[in-house]
């Protein structure tokens, strides 16, 4: 039952779809820009928070192109909040939206600026590599919230034997800890934000087998479960898998040719496109019940 419309224009179901696809794109991108600010050194471009620097909320020409990039990043973070907002006033403009959805909506909208304060306490904090992990498992909590918001919205979950359902269910479970892992790698690893920034001092090669291996049990669980399932499950397990050759070859490439910043970069946006699509397997793969 839809949440009470008195008092409100009606929006149509597929302006509502518009605005949550650009809640997914948007939080994508972010993790994009966000990362690129990393891998060009740029993560201290503006020095302190909220201010760029302490006399100025926006970078001046001494702090150079890092300044500008680092600036850039935090001012998406507003664009965010503005699509977040959009979507926020659909959802409740539309008539059928439910409670859930309403507060996925709106938690979506209130972890966004959440999240800048976490990008502010990585620069307070010099870039400490821990602080840095949780700034982008935070972002990719948001992809997760907006996938599900979407979803929700295009299609009923979907059922399936109990037996698949709980295949699937430990095939995410394994792909939530490998992008874990990799935060990790990332931390020990030489992209650090700024040439002074700490590191975890943690082996990154030891930490690059086991996430490698993790990966590798992701893609393990996810034929298994394909094996097991039919129909649509089936055809959105298939794509996951495409998902995580591609993600996990981009992996091993940037592993054996010291880490380029294009292939970084599309490491990251792939993790997030494949946790997306995985996402929406696990809601499309629920056990039937018994």
């Amino acid at each position: 039952m839809g949440v009470s419309a008195v008092s409100r224009r009606t929006v149509s179901k597929s302006t509502v779809e518009k605005w949550a696809w650009a809640n997914l794109v948007a939080n994508t991108l972010i993790i994009l820009t966000g990362g690129l600010v990393r891998l060009t050194a740029s993560g201290l471009g503006c020095p302190t928070w909220p201010r760029c620097t302490d006399e100025s909320f926006v970078p001046h020409g001494a702090l150079g192109w890092h300044g500008a990039i680092e600036f850039g990043n935090r001012m998406l973070t507003y664009v965010l909040v503005v699509v977040a907002i959009g979507a926020v006033v659909a959802t409740w403009r539309w008539t059928d939206a439910t409670r859930t959805q309403l507060r996925l909506v709106l938690g979506i909208a209130v972890g966004i600026p959440f999240q800048g304060v976490i990008g502010g306490i990585t620069v307070l904090t010099d870039l400490n590599p821990w602080i840095v992990s949780l700034h982008l498992i935070l972002s990719m909590a948001l992809v997760v919230a907006s996938t599900v918001f979407l979803v929700s919205l295009r299609e009923a979950e979907g059922t399936v034997e109990p037996r698949a359902a709980w295949v699937v269910r430990a095939a995410y479970v394994v792909l939530l800890a490998a992008i874990y892992l990799g935060t990790i790698v990332t931390g020990s690893g030489p992209h650090a934000g700024d040439a002074d920034a700490p590191r975890n001092d943690l082996d990154p090669a030891w930490w690059s087998r086991t996430h490698a291996i993790s990966v590798w049990l992701f893609l393990i669980l996810t034929v298994v479960a394909i094996v097991l399932l039919r129909d649509r499950a089936r055809r959105i397990g298939l794509l996951v898998l495409v998902a995580g050759l591609a993600q996990g070859l981009i992996g091993y490439v940037q592993y054996f040719t010291d880490l380029p910043i294009v292939l970084v970069a599309a490491h990251l946006v792939g993790a997030a496109v494949l946790l997306a699509v995985t996402t929406w397997w696990w809601l499309s793969a629920r056990p039937a019940a018994s």
